[in-house]
């Protein structure tokens, strides 16, 4: 069995989880009618830990989509029964994400820990044969020059301390309202966003407590240019023309660190990419997939 990965980065920072989306339009005019596929969620235990996923398609290559922050595996409504006309499709909830349950584990909040799950959840991690990284939260990079600085602690200081300071305070929703205003770009951002979406981000709480209070170090464990040199396994870097400036500069620096010039920019995304325009998302991945 063949794996492929196309992922956010199991620590890839999220903006508004909204309900799940509608299935896509209907094929134009004589084009084949786009199957549907079951939607039923199952779950198993791996890792010490159950972990909900759900799994559609019935032919080709598998194909893993992971979220980010504040999110669970409705992020890719937009994607999966897409991608699963022809492929096997896997999307799942990370531990401590809905529907999975909220329990204290004792274990610490790292992306080891989730990296861990799913490699347990793939069986055969080993055969990764390419990925997909759109916006890639990859921090330890913001340290390679006063671009870099700049940036890196802007965000700290605009979305990750203040989240961080609320929460060990014990006010989630002033934790999260202080992240989804500095990822998504100024404050009222969250306060702004219709009562079901605010319920929603809130519902993530758990996890996003743990996140935010975990030890730096485990959470966005730092990494060299050097090393990311050494990575072989194809890659195709997304970020939105809207992204953040945070996650562009990070894109360009893992372009430069992977000496990789398969970027690609979507029109009309923000963060993340994906939500802000599906259909150009969808067929740059794809793409990339039919040819690695």
């Amino acid at each position: 069995m063949r794996i492929l990965v196309c992922c956010l980065l199991v620590v890839a920072c999220g903006g508004n989880p909204g309900p799940e989306k509608a299935p896509a339009p209907a094929a134009p005019a004589g084009a084949r009618p786009m199957r549907m596929f079951d939607r039923t969620l199952h779950a198993i235990e791996v890792n010490g830990t159950r972990l909900t996923y759900r799994i559609m398609g019935d032919t080709g290559a598998p194909v893993v989509f992971v979220h980010g922050t504040l999110r669970d595996l409705r992020e890719w409504s937009g994607q999966d029964n897409g991608f699963a006309q022809t492929h096997r499709v896997l999307v799942y909830s990370r531990r401590y994400h809905p529907p999975n349950p909220q329990v204290d584990d004792a274990q610490a909040y790292s992306l080891k820990l989730h990296v861990e799950d799913l490699a347990a959840l793939l069986l055969h991690p080993e055969l990764v044969r390419s990925l997909v990284l759109a916006d890639a939260p990859i921090f330890p990079l913001l340290s390679h020059g006063e671009v870099s600085d700049s940036l890196g602690g802007a965000f700290y200081n605009n979305a990750l301390d203040p989240a961080r300071r609320a929460f060990a305070a014990g006010d989630s929703v002033a934790g999260i309202r202080a992240y989804y205003d500095g990822v998504s770009g100024g404050r009222g951002r969250f306060d702004n966003l219709p009562a079901a979406t605010r319920a929603d981000l809130l519902a993530h709480a758990f996890e996003m407590r743990r996140e935010m209070l975990a030890n730096r170090r485990d959470y966005s464990p730092p990494i060299s240019c050097a090393e990311l040199g050494r990575v072989m396994t194809p890659v195709l870097l997304v970020r939105g023309d809207r992204s953040p400036p945070v996650f562009q500069h990070i894109t360009d620096e893992l372009a430069r660190c992977l000496q990789n010039d398969t970027t690609v920019i979507i029109p009309g995304a923000g963060h993340p990419p994906h939500a802000g325009n599906p259909s150009y998302y969808n067929q740059v991945v794809a793409r990339f997939i039919m040819t690695h």
